[in-house]
């Protein structure tokens, strides 16, 4: 069966998409409006603001890599789809953080789960950071758009045996569980979602805004890394970028100058607070960068006496949030279950220990169920969450001590997932933390997970969610941007990604991304051509 590619399609139908590795000379560009980065906030963006007769330039550091290229195999996608090969790491080493850096950023490589913002997190934002525009009302509408324009709907088709065995359990111990929506359309059901879609079925920016915009006349321009923006007064003039080789590792002595009215970033919450901070943009009150979250996130794994095969099938379909709503917003932090997929490197590389007792739980992976549990970060005094600084050459860096509030809620979220999965059947459950033998049943798992230490390194702590950095507030001394994405202190720049957000928001934050989004460049599409903006579905 032919897989149609919609990208070489259009190239061949003359969209304009450069490769800044193939440049031999210096460049400029000029357009209404520069974004930089193409995931969920830089695609919708430009979809909209083409639309609206803008002529857009997209600039991406990854490169563009499509259907064509995804061969379901973790040892191409996560070099060439991921930042840092998929080895991103908090400054202190504790935390893993996974990241797309290809055109589509995260959206091409995500696991499809689609949540609205939850609205405990929104009236939270009301009453700390006096966001009284965003209520779940308001919101509903660009919601709505971006779902119909993404095709976001319930997975109708059973889940796979990983995600039944959470439903399985938490019935068993009366936990409420949901199905997850996803954003996909004629979906094989393959299970490889992480390393690109192979047959274009996930509604990724990939294959929906970026081609929109592209049709309609935008430029995009990938492997080309913004270094910073030329400041004068209180705008950006210029956005100053270098060309990468095309491995993506070292740049090229090739520079391109973008000048523009108006400026969007959409470089995702690490990315976007370092051009910021690279370029000396104004901040008096010392917030840029700072309150960056991630949902920290645990693992447990455990053996079953069947096959479980978690990497066939949709990832995620299963989720439980009552370790959520069990708790008050700002009281223990609480924690949101959901099942990974399961991939040999993935798992391998998560999982504890080394030599003879590695491989043999790795002999058990067929076997093996895994769950996760991503903490929701940055409600309490106690939870600051992290900084973005920079390290040599200007490189991004993320500080995110693990403070004691977090600790706390990693030990709780092992108690409740190694007991969902005794409640699944498992012969033995496994939390992720290096000095963890395993544990034979709930009694052996309560006392082993109470007695191990609590310290980097040892317990296993990832993410694949970044947000905050350029925080919204109603109050400048709360906030470096406004509830609109406008960054105070520069007339002409709008940041557009989850690093808006001012807390971590409790779900997976892609589709919050898409909608705030929506509304954004919506807003700032009516403002730029004086027209309302276009439907974006």
């Amino acid at each position: 069966m032919t897989i149609r590619d919609p990208f070489i399609e259009g190239i061949n139908a003359g969209w304009q998409a450069i490769d800044a590795s193939k440049l031999v000379a210096d460049r400029e560009l000029e357009a209404d409006v520069a974004i930089v980065g193409s995931g969920a906030g830089g695609g919708i963006a430009a979809e909209i603001l083409t639309k609206a007769g803008l002529k857009v330039v997209v600039v991406e550091e990854g490169p563009l890599k499509t259907s064509t290229d995804f061969k379901m195999r973790e040892a191409d996608a996560y070099p060439q789809l991921y930042q840092e090969s998929a080895a991103r790491k908090t400054k202190d080493k504790a935390i893993n953080i996974l990241q797309g850096r290809c055109v589509g950023g995260s959206t091409t490589v995500n696991w499809t789960s689609s949540f609205r913002t939850p609205a405990t997190t929104l009236a939270h934002w009301q009453r700390e950071f006096g966001l009284m525009d965003l209520t779940a009302e308001a919101m509903s509408p660009w919601f709505d758009a971006v779902e119909r324009r993404l095709n976001i709907r319930y997975w109708d088709i059973s889940p796979n045996e990983n995600n039944k065995l959470l439903r399985e359990a938490a019935w068993e111990l009366g936990v409420p569980v949901a199905p997850i929506r996803r954003n996909v359309k004629g979906c094989w059901n393959l299970g490889y979602c992480g390393m690109g879609c192979p047959t274009n079925a996930k509604q990724s920016m990939l294959v929906t805004t970026i081609p929109a915009a592209l049709a309609g006349g935008a430029i995009l321009v990938h492997r080309l890394r913004a270094e910073r923006l030329v400041l004068a007064q209180d705008k950006a003039e210029a956005l100053e970028c270098t060309a990468m080789m095309p491995e993506g590792i070292h740049p090229l002595p090739w520079r391109v100058r973008i000048r523009a009215k108006h400026f969007v970033l959409a470089a995702g919450a690490i990315g976007t607070p370092a051009l910021l901070l690279r370029s000396g943009a104004p901040d008096p009150r010392r917030l840029l960068g700072r309150r960056t979250f991630l949902h920290p996130t645990t693992v447990a794994a455990a053996v079953m006496d069947h096959e479980v095969k978690g990497y066939a099938g949709a990832p995620q379909t299963i989720y439980s949030d009552h370790y959520l709503d069990s708790v008050a917003v700002d009281g223990p932090i609480g924690f949101k279950l959901e099942v990974p997929p399961m991939h040999p490197v993935l798992f391998s590389t998560t999982l504890q220990g080394y030599g003879e007792a590695h491989g043999r739980l790795m002999a058990e992976f067929p076997n093996t169920h895994a769950m996760l549990s991503l903490l929701r970060d940055g409600f309490h005094p106690d939870s600051p969450g992290g900084s973005v600084q920079l390290g040599d050459g200007g490189a991004p860096v993320l500080d995110y001590p693990i403070t004691d509030f977090v600790w706390d809620g990693v030990r709780r979220s092992w108690l409740a997932m190694a007991e969902l999965q005794f409640a699944a059947g498992a012969k033995r459950v496994y939390v992720v933390h290096e000095q963890c033998a395993g544990y034979a049943n709930m009694a052996e798992a309560k006392a082993g997970i109470e007695a191990l230490p609590l310290k980097n390194q040892l317990a296993r702590v990832v993410s694949a969610h970044v947000m905050g950095g350029c925080g919204m507030a109603a109050e400048e001394q709360r906030g470096t941007t406004d509830s609109w994405g406008r960054y105070r202190g520069l007339a002409n720049l709008t940041v557009c990604d989850g690093s808006l957000f001012p807390t971590s928001i409790g779900a997976n934050p892609q589709l919050s991304i898409y909608g705030l989004a929506a509304r954004n460049a919506s807003r700032l599409a009516e403002e730029l051509t004086k027209r309302p903006a276009p439907a974006l579905a």
